[in-house]
């Protein structure tokens, strides 16, 4: 599974990265400080079966924290999107580029409206983060739309003269997009274009485009640098993007895991509050900075970084945690190690929703 972390220039894509991964990129206040896609390893908590079993687990790829299993996922860090990118402005090729294989997107905005659609600074709330949110939209929409596009009337001519089923033809088409079957099913049940794909006109291609891409690569939308944003300015943006939005302090984030890494502080990501074990240790600096950090994060329950990660694995794709063992009444793998891995899987989707002529294998609903 991979989730791409998106957004215009200059709005705390790469901090949010960090806060996630703890990897070591640049960081910096102006567009385009990201060129080359970062990768890195985040998680998502689950709950460890070895409570329940009263026993104890062994891990090998997933960490256990008082029974909660950290299994990790990968995450990409792609170059800042500015309008027209689908048409090659900017480092847009290449940002889209980037985005073939990721399974869902986080589009972190700035919730604080202090940065216009090219990610130049301007005055805070002189900008509305809704634009940011509606152009990226458009701009992978249109991306998908462009591929789409290539060849579009002779192909469409040849599937309808030959009866060929055109959810193939878009499948064949996306594959590379990481786009399935199931996708583009979902997809033409929702839109209902015309039978005969050679009448397709540019609104329908556009919103058979814009569909797919909702169902390939859906989004949660991170409300960042939230603690610039007043109250009223967060429940107009919460109310008009609706359930898949979450306010996010990368910075403080960021900064939490790097005193819990230096002991300084005892921080489960994720959790809405962290402990001092040793006030003592911290210097006058250390305790503003650390009570500012601790203001922060009980205003919003948390920063806001897991949640997100969180909510596109477990609701935007469906996914669940699997324990594979080899003795299922030991709990043990082939080297009697208990519980030693976690993976992220899709939940199974039920057949009714396969498209016709299309069997699904165990291994594609296992």
């Amino acid at each position: 599974m991979q989730i791409g972390i998106v957004g215009k220039p200059n709005v705390g894509k790469s901090t949010f990265f960090c806060s996630a991964t703890l990897a070591t990129v640049e960081i910096a206040s102006y567009p385009f400080t990201t060129i080359k896609a970062n990768r890195g390893v985040g998680y998502v908590r689950g709950k460890c079966p070895h409570v329940e079993l009263g026993t104890q687990c062994m891990p090998r790829n997933a960490a256990c924290e008082n029974g909660t299993r950290l299994i990790p996922i990968e995450l990409l860090d792609v170059a800042g999107l500015v309008p027209d990118a689908c048409q090659g402005r900017g480092l847009g090729n290449q940002f889209l580029d980037d985005l073939r294989q990721a399974d869902a997107l986080i589009h972190v905005v700035d919730a604080s409206g202090a940065t216009d659609l090219e990610g130049n600074a301007v005055p805070a709330g002189s900008h509305d983060p809704l634009e940011d949110v509606r152009f990226l939209e458009r701009e992978v929409a249109m991306w998908i739309k462009g591929i789409l596009e290539r060849g579009w009337e002779r192909s469409a001519r040849q599937a309808h003269m030959e009866g060929k089923n055109i959810e193939l033809l878009i499948h064949e088409r996306l594959t590379g997009l990481g786009v399935t079957p199931l996708h583009v099913n979902a997809a033409l049940r929702e839109v209902q274009p015309p039978e005969n794909p050679q009448t397709w006109d540019e609104e329908i291609m556009y919103r058979v485009s814009d569909t797919i891409r909702r169902h390939a690569k859906p989004m949660i939308v991170a409300l960042n640098k939230a603690d610039q944003a007043d109250d009223a300015q967060l429940k107009r943006l919460i109310e008009a993007l609706g359930p898949m939005t979450v306010p996010t302090l990368a910075e403080t984030e960021l900064a939490l895991k790097r005193a819990a890494r230096s002991g300084l502080i005892e921080y489960l990501p994720g959790d809405a509050t962290f402990t001092v074990p040793d006030p003592s240790r911290l210097n006058a600096a250390q305790t503003k900075a650390i009570d500012l950090l601790r203001s922060n994060i009980e205003r919003f329950g948390g920063t806001g970084v897991q949640q997100c990660l969180e909510t596109a694995a477990y609701r935007l794709l469906d996914q669940i945690v699997v324990y594979p063992v080899e003795d299922e009444t030991r709990m043990t793998d082939h080297e009697g190690r208990v519980l030693p891995d976690a993976f992220m899987v899709p939940r199974a989707p039920p057949l009714e929703s396969w498209p016709t002529g299309c069997t699904p294998s165990w291994e594609k609903i296992s």
